[in-house]
């Protein structure tokens, strides 16, 4: 996607109808030893890395549960779009964990120290309507009955992007993404 000058939007959907991504998988992660945990967090996180570092915008489609790296994966993407049913959280704390993907650094970006400070120590899960009034996302819409309300606004947005040049979007997110490491 990096290298493609066709790509101009990515979107991330889930194909699990009413979870976007659930976070990683627990019960493999206990099974890990430390040097494991340590070299699967690096992964993890390089992966988000990656998806931030894209040169196109990139819109998250949360139609259902984003949790942990879930909503790690949502916050790498420039844009979220969510279902006002959608349940959000880092809730990395509830289970003696740190989120790790860079959900620490990301969410406080998004809506502010002291609001990313009571979600992360509380481990608070959000519907899509609490998450647009705290600028978690930028649209909150009402699932529909095929479940891809989210995604359908995404799409919208994406049609949005479409028509402004391409050069111009791309050093736009550069400009905003080096502007915010300042």
């Amino acid at each position: 996607l990096r290298f493609d000058e066709q790509v101009r939007v990515v979107v991330f959907k889930s194909e699990v109808k009413g979870v976007f991504c659930a976070g990683a998988d627990l019960k493999e992660r206990a099974k890990m030893d430390d040097a494991e945990v340590g070299q699967f967090v690096r992964r993890l996180r390089n992966l988000m890395d990656e998806i931030a570092a894209l040169p196109v915008p990139t819109i998250a489609a949360i139609d259902g549960y984003a949790l942990g790296g879930g909503l790690e994966l949502a916050l790498a993407c420039d844009l979220r779009v969510a279902a006002s049913s959608a349940k959000m959280g880092l809730i990395e704390t509830t289970r003696g964990l740190l989120p790790g993907a860079g959900g620490t650094q990301r969410l406080p970006r998004c809506v502010g120290v002291g609001l990313a400070k009571e979600l992360i120590f509380t481990g608070r899960q959000v519907d899509g309507q609490q998450a647009f009034s705290m600028g978690l996302v930028n649209h909150s819409v009402p699932q529909n009955s095929e479940g891809d309300a989210a995604y359908q606004r995404a799409l919208a947005l994406a049609k949005e992007i479409l028509p402004q040049a391409p050069f111009a979007v791309k050093m736009g997110k550069l400009a905003i993404n080096r502007g915010m490491e300042v």
